[in-house]
């Protein structure tokens, strides 16, 4: 079993690292300061942005390994795995590194707000990719929280800490949706790739074996995360993938209803293990039961 650093606080990896400690809920890393620096696979019990020019392409994340070096920032939350297992060496890294625990958001709109913030769900592999200024925008943010938590505590302290963090975060959200959209343009086939593996997946059969697809199926596929390629669907066509992929299973259903007459036969065919949950699929999609769409027909 590889060995795996529980952050319970901010504290625990800035001691890891060799750094000091000012704040309880909220710490910040200077790469430079402290490198060379020990590597860990962490558990993070805590929000994290690790902001690196320079990345070791052996760093896990998820299910995914990261894979690009050039000024990516990478988030990670709370019950994320994520690092590289100390293997006994010291490795330098450039960048920086934000901290902060979620009891520091009680009470603040970023408590509940900060679930929207979905580049947070993602691997590594996924992070959010900067421009130069919003680099040194970030860079700026994070020198004005190690300002802060550097002076005595008061009253207005977390407040002002939170303000910073929340400022950082829209800055994250707004290069994380440009990048869904150069992901579109790069991309621009993704849909008639999902329909091809839709199609094939049909047309091998894989369905009488392995039931209906679903969202991981094609991710898997496509090599991205469920939830980001959830999230890139949406972004594409409107509409999240578990309901384009429903949409089209209904509409190769449509195609068998109307040959065959036999919705038991087409939801077998179509890999549902019982025609009611077939049913039940057709109807909340098309607002009709298979029989009534049967009906309409030759009304």
């Amino acid at each position: 079993m590889p060995k795996i650093l529980k952050l319970n606080t901010p504290g625990d990896y800035i001691s890891y690292v060799g750094g000091v400690i000012r704040h309880p809920l909220v710490g910040v890393v200077d790469f430079e300061q402290v490198s060379p620096i020990p590597s860990s696979l962490n558990n993070y019990g805590v929000y994290g942005l690790f902001m690196h020019s320079r990345v070791r392409d052996d760093l896990q994340y998820g299910r995914g390994t990261f894979g690009h070096s050039s000024g990516s920032l990478i988030c990670v939350a709370p019950g994320q795995i994520g690092g590289r297992e100390d293997m006994g060496d010291l490795i330098n890294i450039d960048g920086w590194a934000l901290l902060f625990h979620p009891d520091l958001l009680i009470g603040t709109p970023l408590e509940k707000g900060i679930s929207k913030f979905s580049f947070f769900d993602y691997s590594a592999n996924e992070a959010v990719f900067l421009e130069d200024n919003e680099k040194e925008t970030l860079a700026s943010l994070m020198k004005n929280i190690q300002e802060e938590i550097s002076i005595p505590a008061d009253a207005d302290q977390n407040a002002i800490i939170v303000s910073y963090i929340s400022v950082m975060l829209h800055i994250c959200n707004r290069a994380y949706t440009r990048q869904f959209h150069e992901i579109r343009q790069a991309n621009d086939d993704i849909l008639v790739r999902l329909s091809a593996l839709l199609n094939e997946y049909y047309d091998r059969g894989d369905q009488l074996k392995h039931g209906v697809p679903g969202v991981q199926y094609f991710a898997d596929k496509l090599c991205m995360t469920a939830n980001y390629f959830s999230d890139l669907m949406k972004k594409t066509t409107g509409e999240n993938a578990g309901n384009f992929i429903r949409n089209h299973i209904i509409r190769m259903a449509k195609n068998k209803l109307v040959s065959t007459g036999n919705i038991s036969q087409v939801a077998y065919d179509m890999g549902f293990e019982y025609p009611q949950h077939f049913s039940r699929m057709f109807k909340k999609n098309t607002g009709m039961s298979p029989s009534q769409y049967l009906a309409s027909l030759y009304q």
